[in-house]
């Protein structure tokens, strides 16, 4: 086998993993009301196990008490009996399939927010009040800290009633335990703080209530970090000394390590590093772990493939590799290892889409599979049509036109795809232009790959227009053509005049970047700021105006502090609460004219270039031509679209000039990559 190392069983108390691959625990946001795991969350774990992994730790920052708020992130509720019986459905659904499954539990202490039900006070071992989560908090006192230790060894043993194979309590992302621990939030002099002994206390007190509670015999794990990279948090010497006392202690099992404190915005993206980082970044602080630590150890933090983690095994860094956003991306990834098809696997990108969402409050979903979480309805393997094979055109190979040239050719489906330009991909090529987004490429690349493996019958090159298709004869046409740059909403903006130019005119580098650059960003997306970017890295200096509140207010919470890295390193001036009214000249310079959304002042900017970043508008213009020849007007029944449900058009009989119409993606509005791709699955799983 070419992954001895990532094959190779691990044995953790009494349990025994048959792979060394785990999916890590993190906020799914799938429960259903009153923290219970529903049917959704059950379907997601269980591809999961149909795909071959060793081990989930389902259940990221899953409460202990009741005075944590169930939050945005809707985690699993351990504090009531009630979670016992949804939870053992959830074990027996992943067992029958080889895979073994734990849960993350957890009391957030000051990373939380009061402003929710039970409208709690939160509680620290100092008070600190905590930045990300406008975290309030009280002085913790004894009786909340023996209630909650109590509440500790409940929720435990809950976890084993159901069924499950394990628990791991968390100290890290500065949660309560570690809030102990670090000097950053623990200024206490009592025997709770001071002295490292004392900062333990909480933590070893709480492990001895759950190992007292579920017996020697039952696995128990500790999440904890490695360094917080604050000069006055706990540094990796500190803590390989907590690792060391933590594993000689008898009261764990395992010890899983990440890297990185968690309590500002800045520091959010290292826990869950994104493609800007680079690969596998904090494995040498796990193996500093390791080398003190009497049981082994887990990591996970950006290991996006076999590869990676074979030679992290292999070496002896550590013992078994989480790849969780891998596994968002592809389910399946073990079993495609197993049975050599690694070149099918959809690799995660890093585009933290899905941890992202999370952070909006928003369920877990993935930039490139529309089917993860989304089991019921949804599938992850596309199965040949019983019905009759037809002759299919999809026109426009973006993310949309080549998951709907995919799916329904692997429906068994005739399919010619037509791409004007000489290469697929769409908008997606564009955004990979943008410093610390090349990786967004690799969603291309294994469409590109897929689509020649099933035998598509691809065109590129060729810009496609109504009698090219209808000489097709086809049956089926999706129209997948995109958008086109919307700078034409203001017509004072000049873009015609060519007072200003388009994002999509610097990415593409039709247009060079000039020495004073004023970047228009009408959406605070990824867009915007990737421009701005690839602007400075070239040597521009660059203003950027939006009427957002700030500068990328649509970037999520682990995606946005990498910009703001990049802007202040590069001296990009933020504006934002501001619109660009119109742009003029006066002599060879451009005069941008911008209005305070808040007071209506003007003010204008001298500069070199104006760019506009406006989203864009349906390239819709083949759609119209063919519309009224088509036998559904090129109308999608929605209320079969929303159900997952064959498209009633289908039905109609079609052949000898006669088609059905439909269209996806940007073609019918602005939507981002996953709404696209998601819209092809839903629509051609059915073909």
């Amino acid at each position: 086998m070419r992954y001895p190392h990532v094959f190779q069983p691990l044995t953790l108390n009494k349990l025994t993993l048959p792979n060394r691959i785990y999916s890590t625990a993190h906020a799914e946001v799938y429960a259903e009301a009153g923290g219970l795991p529903g049917d959704r969350y059950i379907r997601y774990y269980e591809e999961k196990a149909k795909g071959g992994l060793g081990m989930a730790i389902c259940g990221g920052s899953s409460p202990v008490s009741i005075d944590i708020p169930q939050g945005s992130w809707r985690p699993v509720n351990l504090t009531t009996d009630r979670v016992i019986e949804p939870m053992s459905r959830l074990a027996e659904a992943v067992h029958k399939h080889g895979m073994k499954i734990m849960i993350q539990a957890t009391h957030m202490g000051r990373r939380s927010a009061y402003a929710g039900d039970p409208w709690p006070h939160l509680v620290s071992p100092s008070g600190v009040r905590e930045l990300v989560h406008r975290g309030n908090a009280k002085v913790i006192e004894i009786e909340d800290i023996r209630r909650i230790i109590a509440d500790f060894a409940k929720a435990a043993k809950r976890v084993q009633d159901s069924g499950f194979d394990g628990i791991e309590i968390s100290a890290a992302h500065q949660h309560l335990i570690d809030q102990f621990w670090s000097p950053r939030t623990n200024m206490r002099t009592d025997e709770w703080g001071g002295s490292l002994e004392n900062r333990m206390r909480f933590g070893r007190e709480v492990l001895t209530a759950v190992r007292e509670a579920v017996g020697a015999d039952f696995c128990v794990g500790m999440r904890m970090c490695a360094d917080e990279f604050y000069d006055d948090g706990l540094s990796h010497d500190e803590l390989r000394n907590i690792a060391q006392a933590m594993s000689e202690s008898g009261l764990i099992d395992f010890i899983s390590v990440i890297a990185s404190g968690a309590d500002t915005h800045n520091m959010i993206a290292n826990c869950m590093p994104p493609m800007a980082l680079p690969p596998e970044p904090f494995v040498h602080l796990a193996a500093g772990i390791k080398q003190v630590s009497k049981v082994p150890i887990l990591h996970a933090q950006g290991i996006r493939d076999v590869t990676q983690a074979e030679r992290i095994i292999a070496n002896g860094w550590v013992d078994m590799c989480g790849m969780t956003r891998a596994q968002i991306a592809d389910p399946h990834m073990m079993l495609k290892v197993r049975e050599g098809r690694e070149d099918q696997i959809k690799q995660c990108v890093g585009a933290n889409y899905c941890i992202d969402r999370q952070y909006f409050g928003q369920d877990v979903l993935c930039v490139q599979n529309a089917a993860t979480s989304r089991e019921a309805t949804m599938p992850h393997v596309i199965r040949p049509t019983t019905a009759a094979k037809r002759r299919v055109v999809v026109v426009g190979a973006g993310p949309a036109g080549l998951e709907a040239a995919r799916v329904a050719r692997e429906r068994g489906h005739d399919v010619v795809l037509f791409e004007r330009n000489a290469a697929v991909g769409g908008q997606v090529n564009l955004a990979a232009k943008a410093p610390q987004r090349e990786q967004m490429s690799g969603i291309i690349r294994w469409f590109d790959m897929e689509t020649k493996r099933v035998g598509v019958d691809r065109r590129l090159g060729v810009e496609a227009n109504a009698e090219m298709i209808l000489a097709e004869k086809p049956d089926i046409v999706v129209m997948a053509t995109g958008g086109t740059s919307h700078t034409g909403q203001v017509p004072e903006w000049g873009v015609d005049e060519g007072l200003a130019v388009s994002a999509w005119d610097i990415l593409s580098e039709k247009v060079a970047p000039e020495k004073n650059v004023l970047l228009y960003d009408g959406i605070s997306g990824h867009a915007g700021f990737g421009t701005a970017d690839f602007l400075a890295s070239r040597g521009s200096l660059v203003e950027i105006v939006t009427p957002d509140v700030k500068v990328a207010d649509d970037v999520g919470g682990t995606t946005f502090p990498i910009f703001y890295r990049r802007l202040y390193a590069q001296g990009m001036i933020p504006t934002p609460n501001t619109w660009l009214d119109r742009v003029y000249l006066e002599g060879n310079k451009k005069i941008a004219v911008l209005r305070n959304e808040y007071t209506e002042e003007l003010e204008e900017r001298v500069v070199d270039q104006v760019v506009i970043e406006n989203g864009s508008k349906p390239n819709d213009g083949i759609y119209y031509d063919l519309k009224d020849r088509s036998l559904n007007r090129g109308q999608t029944n929605l209320e079969a679209l929303y159900a997952a449900k064959r498209q009633p058009a289908l039905d109609e009989q079609t052949g000898d000039g006669r088609f059905v119409l439909f269209r996806i993606g940007d073609c019918v509005s602005m939507h981002n990559i996953h709404a696209a791709i998601y819209d092809a699955l839903r629509l051609c799983k059915d073909f």
